[in-house]
């Protein structure tokens, strides 16, 4: 399958794509770890088969010093013992909050206590943001088949400044 569309070459693309990068801006602000940011953003984008941001999100989680290992157990996070508790609270909201449709209650109570336990107001609020901005950046990607592979670590904050 061919890209069918280069958002970053039209204008509204390209402005809508500033203001992703702007509310991106303020969740880093917000005290989110930032190695939370990147493990919540891949598995998110491994639900929603978006190459482009899965690439984008290994590599950037790499140059902040993520290990491949952890990375590589993000999809079987549940099944790892290299994960905290406040990563395993965040990537289980981040599932469910992808997975809406899967669920009756969308997010259940007892991932909601967990985040409640580890974060506090400003990070649940960049949490949840996080997890609704990742999941409308995975869909613009995988509706105009944007593909993964040649995302240069830096490069988006550079087209965006």
């Amino acid at each position: 399958m061919e890209p069918r569309f280069d958002l970053f070459s039209n204008e509204i693309g390209t402005k809508i794509a500033k203001r992703f990068a702007n509310t991106s801006s303020v969740i880093g602000q917000s005290g989110l770890p930032y190695g939370i940011q990147e493990l919540v953003s891949l598995r998110a984008s491994q639900i929603n088969g978006c190459g482009w941001c899965i690439d984008f999100h290994v590599k950037e989680a790499t140059a902040a010093g993520e290990t491949a290992l952890r990375l590589h157990l993000v999809a079987a996070w549940r099944e790892s013992t290299v994960f905290t508790e406040a990563e395993q609270a965040a990537l289980a909201l981040a599932e469910e909050g992808t997975r809406l449709a899967d669920a009756h209650q969308g997010v259940s109570d007892e991932t909601w206590a967990q985040v409640r336990k580890h974060f506090d107001d400003d990070q649940i609020a960049a949490l949840v943001s996080l997890v609704a901005l990742i999941n409308a950046a995975n869909r613009l990607a995988v509706i105009v088949r944007q593909k993964g592979g040649s995302y240069e670590t830096g490069a988006f904050a550079a087209a965006m400044s």
